[in-house]
C-alpha cells in the first residue's frame, strides 16, 4: 500500500535519490519505532501527556484525509515533492504514522525490546526492498507499458484507499472506546 502513496515520489524522483532517501528514510523509522516499542504507552502518558487514545483519534482523522485525497484527487496528490529533505519526508508521512506507531506500541508489549528490534527491522528491509524494485520496474516499464501501469495505479490506488478510510475508522473507534472505558 505504501508503494501506492509514494507514487509521487517514485515518479518525481530520480533511481539514486529516491532509493537515498527511503534507506535514509527507513533508519530514522527504525530508531523511532524501536523507541516507541521500548517505552509503550508511557511514552504518551508520563512524557507527551495525552493519551494513546487521543494519538489513535487524530491518526484516524490523519488517515481519513489521506483517504479523501487520494480518492478525489488521485496518486500525484500525495507526495509530490522533487528533492530536498526527501528523507524527512518518507519517513513522516508515509511510514511513521499512527498505524505504524500504534503497531510498535503492541509489539513492544507482547514481546521483548530485542525481539520487537529484530521483527521491526526486518519488517523495514523488506519494505524497503520492495520499494526499491518497484522504483526500478516503474523506471523500466513506464514507456512501454504506461498504459498498464495507469491503470493499476488507479485501481489499487482506490482500493487502498477504501483500505485506509476503514482502518482510519476502526482507529478512531478504538481511541473513543478507550477514553469511555477509561472515563
Amino acid at each position: 500500500m505504501m508503494s501506492i502513496y509514494m507514487l509521487g515520489l517514485i515518479k518525481n524522483l530520480s533511481a539514486p535519490i529516491f532509493n537515498k532517501a527511503l534507506i535514509q528514510g527507513s533508519i530514522i523509522s527504525y530508531v523511532v519505532f524501536v523507541l516507541f516499542a521500548w517505552g509503550g504507552e508511557a511514552i504518551f502518558s508520563q512524557y507527551l501527556q495525552v493519551r494513546f487514545e487521543a494519538f489513535q483519534i487524530f491518526g484516524g482523522i490523519i488517515f481519513l484525509v489521506i483517504g479523501y485525497r487520494f480518492v478525489f484527487e488521485g496518486a500525484d496528490t500525495i507526495g509530490n515533492i522533487r528533492g530536498g529533505n526527501a528523507a524527512g519526508m518518507i519517513a513522516m508521512p508515509f511510514m511513521i504514522g499512527p498505524g505504524t506507531v500504534s503497531a510498535s506500541v503492541i509489539t513492544g508489549s507482547k514481546i521483548s525490546v530485542l525481539g520487537s528490534a529484530a521483527v521491526i527491522g526486518a519488517t523495514l528491509v523488506i519494505t524497503c526492498s520492495l520499494l526499491i524494485l518497484m522504483k526500478f520496474a516503474h523506471d523500466n516499464l513506464k514507456v512501454s507499458h504506461a498504459d498498464y501501469v495507469d491503470r493499476y495505479v488507479d485501481i489499487v490506488g482506490r482500493i487502498a484507499a477504501l483500505l485506509v478510510g476503514t482502518i482510519a475508522i476502526d482507529m478512531i473507534v478504538n481511541g473513543v472506546v478507550g477514553l469511555i472505558v477509561d472515563f
